[in-house]
């Protein structure tokens, strides 16, 4: 497995459909299909959807819907090759400092009962259960966890971003 030292977020492109689709191929049971990224990316004014490259590949993405102050993350993906070098938690970070530039106050999504991984990034950037959506994914019928963030605008959960930033920071100059 190569060693990531730099991982950049980009604005997610139609150029980068190809590479997100084999990403998604590999990562979701019932995969969105062309169209979908298509028209969130040409159609969709609320979405704002981000990729994660190295070296110019594209190693995971993700998006989201904010409307009025409330961010709804849609996906987030990162190429099983790539997985445990924290890719998923910078795609995150990314989302959250969108929403904010977009004037969110509070941002949402749902994960799969059976996501542990998943669950402990989001609990540690401050989002927590709210609710159960049964039978939600249609693949398996399995449930999903609803999960909202604290205030994303509050002076202490700037902090925190904060402080996550500069680790990842800090762990690119190695």
């Amino acid at each position: 497995m190569k060693q990531i030292t730099r991982v950049t977020l980009e604005a997610m492109r139609m150029d980068d459909i190809p590479r997100v689709l084999a990403i998604e191929r590999q990562s979701f049971r019932t995969p969105w299909p062309r169209d979908a990224y298509t028209h969130e990316l040409n159609e969709n004014r609320l979405a704002a959807y981000l990729v994660a490259k190295t070296d110019d590949a594209i190693v995971g993405y993700g998006g989201m819907w904010v409307i009025l102050d409330e961010a709804h993350v849609t996906t987030i993906a990162v190429d099983p090759v790539y997985r445990g070098q924290h890719i998923g938690e910078r795609v995150l970070l990314g989302l959250i400092d969108a929403a904010l530039a977009r004037g969110a106050r509070w941002m949402t999504l749902e994960v799969r009962r059976s996501n542990d991984v998943a669950q402990t990034l989001y609990k540690k950037y401050g989002f927590r259960e709210i609710g159960v959506r049964k039978g939600y994914y249609s693949d398996n019928r399995e449930d999903a966890i609803v999960m909202w963030s604290g205030n994303l605008q509050d002076r202490e959960y700037r902090h925190k971003l904060d402080a996550f930033r500069a680790a990842f920071d800090d762990s690119s100059e190695a």
